[in-house]
């Protein structure tokens, strides 16, 4: 068995990708497949889970990773499309019933976000995924690029006490995520164009996984291959992304090509490397169910690299 017949052999969600981006079949074959998403495999199953309140997980973010928020965004992982009748009822049970909560008297509707940069950045890549695009959750983004380029979570009014004017990788490539969405659901903006170009220079200008300052690899979790990636970053992630974007590549991503080059293994297929758990609050994070084993061969993980070095190749 071929590779490429190997990740055909899947759940509707990778084999709508692959068509896509591997194998180039027609757009009217590509939707067929893609609306299979909503009624087949993983992602069926997934909306099958939504209470009648437009909860997963009986809350918004609480707990990792089975609650509405973390939810959503794999069902965007998976490309459900966002126009079939299945997905607009779900949307619509969110957008109405779902909010935000900190306190009793301070909450917000679902899609306008709360008050973290990281959070929100994911929030503004849902809701223009979903069709509920946040026009002021936009401005709000815009408004809290750093001068390095880049985002941070601990650098808006969240925690005051935390401010810092350097970015991180994470919340960086959060943001870039809700940009480059809502620049698909409402068209082109010179304004959000050049704040993901700063976005982008500043991934690149680090190489995609080094300090500026010394070299050093950041975080060696960045360095492993993971799926779904949720908030996080890693290479294959930031890879992608650049991919997605239409960013043409430059020698500044020749080290992070051969890094995802290195993980493919027998039979040209890579691994899941590092399941995704919860680092905080001493909650376990759990999963729906089981896509993928751990150390196995990863459709999800062999899709993304090889459209990555598609994409990296095409270019020289």
């Amino acid at each position: 068995m071929t590779v490429r017949d190997w990740l055909l052999d899947s759940d509707p969600s990778i084999r709508w990708q692959v068509m896509r981006d591997l194998t180039d079949e027609p757009a009217d074959v590509v939707a067929a497949e893609r609306s299979r998403v909503g009624s087949e495999g993983w992602g069926a199953r997934l909306l099958d889970l939504q209470a009648p309140d437009g909860q997963w997980g009986g809350d918004t973010y609480h707990p990792y990773f089975t609650s509405t928020h973390f939810t959503l965004l794999l069902l965007r992982d998976l490309g459900l499309d966002p126009s079939s009748a299945e997905t607009r009822d779900a949307v619509a049970l969110v957008r109405d019933n779902v909010r935000f909560v900190w306190t009793e008297t301070d909450s917000q509707p679902f899609f306008e976000g709360e008050i973290e940069t990281c959070i929100n950045g994911m929030v503004l890549a849902l809701g223009a995924y979903f069709g509920e695009p946040s026009h002021r959750l936009l401005e709000r983004l815009l408004a809290e690029q750093l001068e390095d380029g880049g985002w941070n979570c601990w650098a808006g009014e969240a925690w005051p006490e935390d401010n810092t004017n350097r970015s991180s990788f994470n919340t960086t490539i959060d943001v870039l995520d809700g940009l480059l969405e809502y620049e698909r659901a409402t068209g082109p903006d010179a304004v959000i164009t050049e704040a993901r170009s700063r976005g982008e220079e500043y991934l690149l200008e680090r190489r995609m996984f080094r300090k500026l300052s010394t070299g050093e690899v950041i975080k060696q979790d960045w360095t492993r291959l993971s799926f779904p990636p949720r908030w996080r970053y890693d290479v294959l992630r930031g890879l992608d992304y650049l991919r997605s974007a239409g960013v043409e590549p430059d020698d500044r991503i020749a080290e992070a090509i051969e890094l995802v080059l290195a993980k493919k293994e027998g039979e040209g297929r890579w691994p899941l490397e590092n399941p995704r758990e919860s680092p905080r609050w001493d909650q376990e994070g759990k999963a729906h169910f089981e896509m993928e084993g751990d150390g196995k061969p990863s459709r999800w993980n062999t899709l993304r690299a090889l459209r990555v070095l598609d994409w990296a190749g095409r270019h020289g």
